[in-house]
């Protein structure tokens, strides 16, 4: 188990706390109007459960896992779901099974030299035209902060990251970080495949 699955065990009912009722409709409103009416989507890196429940309210099929047992509890009580407790790289499903991939702040956990694999195998289980949603703190280093591993990135390394899988479309913006008392700026992407 690696630092940042410790941390989020330890702590996981105080992240859960802090993230729930994150305002994330603007998030929300740009990604899911591309997925079809009752689409799947795969919530990767779930933590809280949050945007897999507002999935579900909106009447979307949802999947979601993520690495820390104690997240996975507590979003499994959130959500209804049979939320999985595994990684990116040891998630499997069906070939081409969701119509969008939702990572929201958990990629940001994989170190940088791993993130080409990681997303390689994610986007099998895509179908075609298929929609990927990623965000990342905005910055320029890989590190462990606060306990946890940490890839920030830059727009320019964020957009070539994903140009290596030939994408059909990239749209890249900013947001600001939604919780009290934080200054973060996040990058967000959607990529269409």
């Amino acid at each position: 188990m690696n630092s940042t699955t410790q941390y989020y065990n330890q702590n996981a009912q105080q992240f859960f706390d802090s993230t729930i009722d994150v305002e994330m409709q603007s998030l929300y409103e740009k990604f899911l109007p591309l997925i079809p009416t009752g689409g799947r989507i795969l919530d990767a890196g779930c933590g809280s459960g949050r945007d897999s429940k507002a999935f579900l309210d909106k009447g979307f099929q949802v999947d979601a896992f993520d690495a820390s047992a104690e997240l996975t509890k507590l979003a499994t009580d959130l959500t209804g779901l049979e939320v999985t407790q595994t990684t990116f790289l040891e998630f499997q499903s069906e070939p081409a099974t969701y119509d969008g991939i939702w990572a929201c702040a958990s990629l940001l956990h994989v170190p940088e030299e791993e993130l080409p694999k990681t997303i390689t195998h994610l986007l099998q289980f895509l179908k075609p035209h298929g929609l990927f949603y990623a965000s990342f703190k905005l910055g320029n280093c890989s590190e462990i902060r606060d306990g946890k591993h940490y890839t920030d990135m830059t727009e320019s390394n964020l957009e070539s990251l994903f140009n290596e899988f030939k994408p059909i479309n990239i749209e890249l913006w900013k947001t600001s970080d939604q919780r009290a008392n934080n200054a973060q700026i996040w990058l967000n992407i959607i990529v269409k495949f």
